[in-house]
């Protein structure tokens, strides 16, 4: 298995790629994080404060420059989201592995931040197939939390339709997550 932090992996399916953010993703990711519509849709729970609402270049880059430094310390992953047929960035997704004493420990949080135009069940079904194909064992966790709020429709459709429950109860002190156990493979 390889170290995330050591080798941060790209992977591609059918419609999207993902790689990790770089300092060059300004301008694309600014269209997303100034996106009043896809806002309220971001995970910001334990962000202390920030809301993830970016209105200029500079706010954006210092943002990727923070995303960077937590990739450096190890503290997590974020990937730009492509589209591959254009190469325009349509957001973000982070994984975290939790390190907390508590019912959650262990477990892993994805993420997932995209501009509004791109809240597609399509686009978000291969970001959770990226997650099942490669991010359990990347993060070493057998389960991985995401947060989708009532208002998410296109989001809940398509982490019900992989396979993700709502998890029915506070995450820590946080509300509107749902849950996925990692697949089980059957040995050939």
């Amino acid at each position: 298995m390889i170290n995330v932090f050591e080798e941060c992996p790209s992977y591609k399916k059918t419609l999207i790629n993902i790689r990790l953010i770089q300092l060059g993703d300004v301008q694309g990711l600014l269209q997303c994080y100034s996106d009043e519509q896809a806002v309220p849709l971001f995970n910001s729970d334990n962000c202390h404060g920030d809301d993830f609402h970016y209105e200029t270049a500079e706010r954006m880059k210092q943002a990727i420059d923070d995303w960077l430094y937590a990739y450096q310390h190890k503290y997590y992953v974020r990937w730009t989201v492509i589209l591959n047929e254009t190469q325009e960035i349509l957001g973000t997704i982070e994984m975290v592995r939790r390190h907390a004493e508590d019912a959650f420990k262990h477990y892993g949080i994805l993420r997932i931040d995209l501009k509004s135009t791109c809240e597609d069940p399509n686009v978000i079904d291969e970001i959770l197939e990226i997650a099942d194909e490669h991010l359990y064992e990347l993060f070493d966790v057998n389960d991985i939390l995401t947060k989708a709020i009532p208002q998410a429709a296109a989001r809940i459709e398509a982490l019900l339709g992989k396979g993700y429950r709502p998890l029915n109860q506070k995450m820590v002190i946080f509300d509107d997550y749902f849950v996925k156990s990692k697949p089980v493979t059957s040995p050939v």
